[in-house]
């Protein structure tokens, strides 16, 4: 079934092994074979993996385009168990990844790590607020 995609000007897109940068104009195109494909707003890069859910994120990435993802598949599974060792909450989040590896539907597993990825920035959030009130509080 063809897959119809639409980029914005400049947005990066993944098919295969191949990287493609849009030009300044918006445009659509169609993909009509299977292939393994992500956008840019699904992309994290190794340097833009700066917290454990990112690096999480990043292995699964790797994983879903590796031709042989053992690897990745390997650094995903212990970066997942110190994850939920050191934040049990995340444990449901993580589960519903797993679920998806397990299933082979990588790109599934890939849309369940938004969730965490979503859910780590909520409780980062949370901690630095709680940090300010604290210092705000410590400074009266």
């Amino acid at each position: 079934m063809p897959l119809k995609i639409e980029l914005k000007p400049d947005e990066r897109l993944i098919i295969g092994n191949a990287a493609i940068r849009n030009g300044p104009r918006r445009s659509t195109f169609v993909i009509e074979t299977n292939t393994k494909f992500l956008r840019e707003s699904d992309i994290i890069t190794e340097s833009e993996a700066d917290t454990p859910c990112k690096r999480l994120y990043f292995a699964l990435t790797l994983m879903y385009l590796a031709d042989d993802a053992t690897l990745a598949e390997n650094s995903f599974v212990e970066q997942a168990n110190a994850l939920m060792e050191a934040a049990p909450s995340m444990k449901p989040y993580i589960a519903a990844i797993y679920e998806q590896v397990q299933g082979g539907d990588l790109y599934r597993a890939l849309k369940r790590g938004k969730d965490l990825l979503a859910y780590e920035a909520q409780l980062r959030s949370l901690l630095e607020n709680n940090s300010a009130k604290a210092e705000t509080a410590d400074a009266s």
